[in-house]
């Protein structure tokens, strides 16, 4: 992580295993890798880089930006609406949304969550 002023070019960065929770997948073997690239000292601003291969999985939301960069996926959020979002597509999540991820192509997306 840096503390200064930087670019990163989204499509080519390295990302590490970041495992699901069993309990979370519905679907498939997804698989989840991802970067945090910028934290803040307090640890409530998190900018980052996340991927998930195909299936289905379940989740509870942070309050978070994001910007698909490549595949796509159906979003359904429990009491709200069903997102379909792929590349170029930018999504907003609430904090507590119950969301259940259709992931048709493995999706990477850029990332800002305020815990």
């Amino acid at each position: 992580m840096t503390t200064h002023s930087f670019a990163l070019h989204i499509p080519d960065a390295d990302l590490e295993p970041e495992p699901l929770d069993p309990a979370q997948i519905l679907s498939g073997t997804p698989e989840v890798t991802g970067k945090v690239v910028w934290e803040s000292a307090d640890g409530t601003q998190i900018r980052g880089i996340w991927q998930i291969t195909p299936g289905v999985v379940t989740d509870t939301e942070a309050d978070e930006l994001f910007v698909v960069i490549s595949g796509s996926a159906t979003i359904e959020v429990a009491d709200g609406p069903t997102l379909t979002v792929g590349p170029g597509d930018m999504a907003v999540l609430r904090a507590g949304d119950r969301t259940t991820w259709t992931v048709h192509e493995t999706l990477r997306k850029a990332y800002a969550i305020t815990l």
